[in-house]
């Protein structure tokens, strides 16, 4: 044997050792994957850019990140009567989908800047129902009054025309239930206005669900009476100010005073099971850092709220808390890993491939997609072959561990040798790998190469 062929069977030899342990017995192989450390961008999850994109967010710092947030106000999104801005929507979609990221959103009706209208000026023009309102000595605003019909119906088919074009979307990751309330947070506080009537509010959150049904929600924690709603409707849930110990009081503060409160009061302890559970810091980690507020406890109450998302205001990490936010990301959301892959080592064609993988989510929460394993072999061609969907989906995969069985009838004339059987999680429309796993040996195209069969 030439040298040059020995030495490249030696570093395939030698790739393989480090990606995996492989045994045989009595005809049946066992792999078992070696697992990985790295810090994954995976979708419906993680470390989220604010109003930037990871692709040029220099804060980011090499922290991986699969969404990108943001907050647009209704007189963006609509500037003139029935004409919204479609274009906001999908140039930020693009940019988005560019950076490897999904796009997660709320709309707004009010604010606290410099603007007088945060709703279209249209509203007031053409004569809609709306007030004036300022918070403490701040300038004078104009808001369009939710509960006047004539306005809350120009506001549902808003919500409605969205949903109709983007509910759905493959880039789109959630929708921040908002609408109501200063920045869409469900408050009007320093105003001395309250929020539109809780049977306003209803009909707001039902109009998101009936309009976004294949995209996940998240309601703020806030407003009880309508957390506890959308939530027994089937949304998750987002509080702003994770990290608060006492930055707005010394004898009050939201994580120990008030959100594990709400979360009782509201029966939203498992919510988590069926839909995301999103976080943004108060202030940002720099606040944290400053005060001497204790950042591993902070992050530690996150992952046992089963949190899938944490936004920082795309803010500087302080010094000296890379590490902490890396462990962070290890855990938050979901995290597969595939512990095992059994099969027999040879088949003829026509017959049944049995294959059987053991699998453990070793993150807080489930994927809420229908995303779903997949086994293929791939011939010496490199070409595709027999590319098989596991029963079941990953929405189903809460941490622990789980099993999947597949059981691969061979055409009946598929040429005889040696094929890579190949693992991925995969978009059951397209067969595409969208997730990564935490397992080494990915290939470039998203699939992991991790054993080989005979056909004879």
């Amino acid at each position: 044997m030439p040298n040059s062929l020995k030495t490249t069977l030696l570093g395939v030899l030698f790739l393989l050792f480090l990606c995996f342990s492989v045994s045989a017995a009595e005809g049946i192989v066992t792999v078992k994957p070696r697992e990985s450390d790295a810090l994954l961008a995976n979708p419906g999850m993680g470390w989220e850019t604010f109003h930037r994109f990871a692709d040029e967010d220099p804060n980011l710092a090499g922290l991986p990140s699969s969404t990108a947030y943001f907050r647009w106000y209704w007189y963006q999104v609509e500037p003139e009567k029935d004409e919204i801005n479609w274009e906001l929507f999908d140039e930020t979609l693009r940019k988005a989908h560019k950076a490897g990221q999904k796009l997660a959103f709320r709309i707004m009706c009010c604010g606290t800047g410099s603007r007088y209208h945060y709703s279209p000026k249209w509203l007031k023009e053409q004569g809609y129902a709306g007030f004036e309102y300022s918070r403490g000595d701040g300038p004078k605003h104009w808001a369009p009054d939710l509960d006047d019909p004539e306005v809350l119906e120009e506001h549902l088919e808003l919500i409605r025309a969205i949903g109709r074009r983007y509910d759905g979307h493959p880039d789109v990751a959630h929708v921040d239930l908002g609408s109501v309330g200063l920045w869409g947070e469900w408050h009007m506080s320093g105003t001395g206005h309250e929020n539109p009537s809780h049977v306003t509010c209803r009909r707001i959150i039902d109009t998101y669900l009936e309009s976004f049904q294949e995209t996940p929600m998240v309601m703020l924690i806030g407003p009880l009476e309508e957390l506890k709603y959308a939530t027994s409707k089937g949304t998750g849930w987002r509080a702003d100010c994770l990290g608060d110990m006492g930055g707005f009081s010394d004898g009050w503060c939201h994580m120990r005073d008030f959100y594990p409160q709400q979360i009782k009061r509201a029966g939203i302890t498992d919510t988590w099971k069926t839909a995301p559970v999103a976080f943004e810091t108060c202030w940002d980690m720099r606040k944290w850092k400053k005060e001497g507020w204790d950042i591993e406890r902070i992050f530690n109450w996150a992952l046992a709220q089963h949190a899938s998302y944490i936004n920082n205001k795309s803010a500087p990490l302080p010094e000296g808390t890379r590490s902490q936010v890396e462990r962070l990301l290890r855990k938050l959301g979901y995290r597969f890993v595939l512990r095992s892959l059994k099969h027999p080592a040879a088949v003829e064609p026509g017959g049944t491939l049995s294959v059987e993988m053991k699998w453990e989510n070793v993150g807080v929460a489930p994927c809420y997609a229908d995303y779903k394993p997949a086994v293929r072999l791939v011939g010496r061609d490199g070409k595709p072959r027999c590319t098989e969907l596991c029963e079941g989906t990953v929405r189903d995969w809460l941490p622990g561990t789980f099993t999947n069985k597949k059981a691969i009838d061979l055409p009946d004339d598929l040429k005889p040798g040696e094929y890579s059987l190949q693992v991925a999680i995969v978009r059951p429309d397209t067969k595409e790998p969208v997730v990564k796993l935490a397992i080494e040996g990915r290939g470039d195209d998203g699939w992991y190469p991790l054993s080989e069969v005979t056909v004879r």
